[in-house]
């Protein structure tokens, strides 16, 4: 009783309803990598459902032959960020989104200081990149580690790594955790990074420390003996809640790696993985044609791994929110993403999913838990409505 959750990052396939109260309206991240690079060719995804997703065109030769159920979901919960929309694919909807800032409020850096015996720089919004040509200079002559923001609901503390060790840097950012948990900060993040002023690099020893999550669905599969594999930045997202064992990587190549491994050893379970090269590398960057060629790579990926799927086998390929590369600023976007579901051998429209909490009703239904799961409704009913009636009339 095997099953694969993949999230690939910031994919989004198009603005949710509520887009503008985001400041989102017009954000499509599929749909305008697709219309800035027209040669790009996805016929694993595509067989999945995902032109149909797009575009609704059930004629055009990217539609047809399609071997799994397709949809879209929406997202209940609010916000827009990697840990709300990860929550929610686990059966956790926040009514109340993530505290943002633009500048920390002085009460909790001091805290943080204090305890930490540590003096913060920065203290403002920027990208990682430019948060270290800004204050890197400074950091190396003066040892104080960099404190930043963004749009999302995160505190990242960033320092060289030969003037404050990683260990150190952790050390740091679990008392910064303790601190942000009344303020509703989703994430403290450790940036790590090398180099000199004009050539500094982020390096592969980023940790997310974020809040514990209610009870999801993972527990409840964790609790019946069998694995909950995070890999990648699952476990991070989680705080470790709900998952039995965990893979970090630092890239999608890791990431895809590590399934591969974790598939071929057959044992029962969930593998729930997210592929972060897109969010990361692509969308807050803003590389078009970078998220095109990491698209294009999953699909490769993708294509030699449907044929090691059996029928009794769960594949659920989705994303988390948008992160739309054409789109002004450098922010995630809140739009609908898509859903791709690989089980008992049918192709349905699965429509508009109302939460992504349908992903943790599935997921109970699936391993057959005791309890149907309390928000959501699981593909796998629908399926087997759409049996039952195909052979009834037949």
């Amino acid at each position: 009783m095997r099953a694969l959750l993949l999230v690939l990052d910031s994919v989004g396939c198009g603005p949710a309803p509520d887009s503008a109260t985001y400041g989102d309206t017009g954000a499509n991240t599929l749909g305008h990598i697709f219309a800035a690079q027209p040669e790009l060719n996805l016929p694993a995804l595509f067989s999945l459902g995902l032109w149909k997703i797009l575009t609704n065109d059930v004629f055009d030769a990217r539609s047809r032959g399609t071997i799994g159920s397709f949809g879209r979901m929406r997202e209940r919960s609010a916000g827009k960020d990697s840990t709300t929309g990860h929550w929610e694919i686990a059966g956790a909807i926040l009514d109340k989104p993530f505290a943002t800032f633009t500048e920390f409020p002085v009460e909790l850096v001091k805290a943080i200081q204090r305890d930490a015996k540590v003096e913060f720089i920065g203290n403002y919004p920027r990208s990682g990149t430019t948060i270290l040509e800004e204050l890197g200079a400074e950091h190396l002559s003066t040892g104080k580690p960099i404190l930043y923001t963004s749009a999302d609901s995160v505190l990242q503390i960033a320092a060289h790594e030969e003037i404050v060790p990683r260990k150190r840097l952790y050390e740091i950012c679990r008392i910064a955790r303790r601190h942000a948990d009344p303020l509703r900060i989703g994430r403290v993040i450790a940036r790590p990074f090398v180099g000199k002023p004009g050539k500094f690099e982020r390096t592969s020893g980023r940790h997310d420390f974020s809040m514990v999550p209610p009870r999801t669905v993972l527990h409840a599969i964790a609790e019946t003996g069998m694995r909950v594999e995070g890999v990648g930045k699952v476990n991070d997202l989680f705080g470790g809640s709900g998952i039995t064992h965990s893979i970090p990587t630092a890239s999608n190549v890791e990431g895809l790696t590590a399934i591969d491994q974790l598939w071929t050893d057959g044992a029962d379970g969930l593998i729930f993985a997210n592929l972060v090269d897109f969010d990361v590398l692509y969308g807050h960057r803003r590389d078009v044609p970078g998220y095109a060629k990491a698209l294009w790579a999953f699909d490769t990926w993708l294509a030699g791994f449907l044929p090691r799927c059996e029928e009794e086998d769960l594949l659920i390929v989705t994303a988390d929110h948008g992160n739309d590369p054409t789109f002004r600023g450098t922010d995630h976007t809140r739009e609908e993403v898509p859903l791709m579901v690989f089980y008992g051998g049918l192709s349905l429209a699965l429509g508009t999913r109302s939460t992504f909490a349908d992903v943790a009703a599935t997921l109970a239904e699936f391993f057959r838990l005791r309890q149907k799961w309390p928000v959501g409704e699981s593909f796998i009913t629908l399926q087997q409505r759409h049996v039952k009636t195909y052979f009834h009339r037949g």
